[in-house]
């Protein structure tokens, strides 16, 4: 179940919020510039779906962020536990970095934690199906695939070279509760 945790960025034991309510996730996550929202798809979908498949279940709600968003890319990324690249795909996105542009998620099945670091506090967002998170850029953050990943997310971008890390360079990711362990 999709659940939001904030902690002190200087101590990963000390929990200030800890809920799985959605309303109450997408207020928090307003408070500092990201967008939370639930979406359903038109159509039951194989655990096998192609990217065209996908993105037909979705159409509508893709479209809508695309015009509102000015994004001009999408696609789709499937991650099971036995992709052969999985522990370097994970160190990747583990890395604390940020975007020139937002980062727009949905997941379409699995699950992920998105950390976000702002104001002084780490928002710990563990994401699942038909969880759609839009982090503005410029907010700094990481990802946590899980050492067993398993996710299928819609990725929508404003440039056509897609995901572009600016790593920060600093370890916090390594002091905050790992997802899956």
């Amino acid at each position: 179940m999709t659940q939001l945790t904030v902690y002190p960025d200087t101590d990963p034991k000390a929990v200030l919020l800890d809920t799985r309510n959605a309303g109450e996730i997408a207020n928090a996550l307003a408070g500092i510039g990201v967008v939370f929202e639930r979406w359903e798809a038109s159509a039951v979908l194989p655990d096998d779906a192609g990217q065209d498949e996908v993105l037909a279940a979705y159409d509508a709600q893709v479209k809508r962020l695309m015009r509102e968003g000015g994004y001009k890319t999408v696609d789709v990324v499937r991650v099971k536990p036995d992709n052969p690249d999985r522990v370097a795909m994970r160190q990747k996105f583990f890395a604390e970095h940020t975007h020139d542009e937002d980062e727009v998620r949905f997941f379409v099945e699995g699950a992920g934690a998105f950390y976000l670091r702002k104001g002084g506090r780490v928002f710990r967002v563990v994401c699942e199906r038909n969880d759609l998170l839009s982090v503005p850029a410029g907010i700094t953050h990481w990802f946590d695939t899980g050492a067993a990943p398993h996710f299928c997310a819609i990725r929508i971008f404003t440039s056509k070279d897609g995901w572009v890390g600016h790593f920060t360079g600093d370890g916090i990711a390594t002091r905050f509760p790992a997802f899956g362990d």
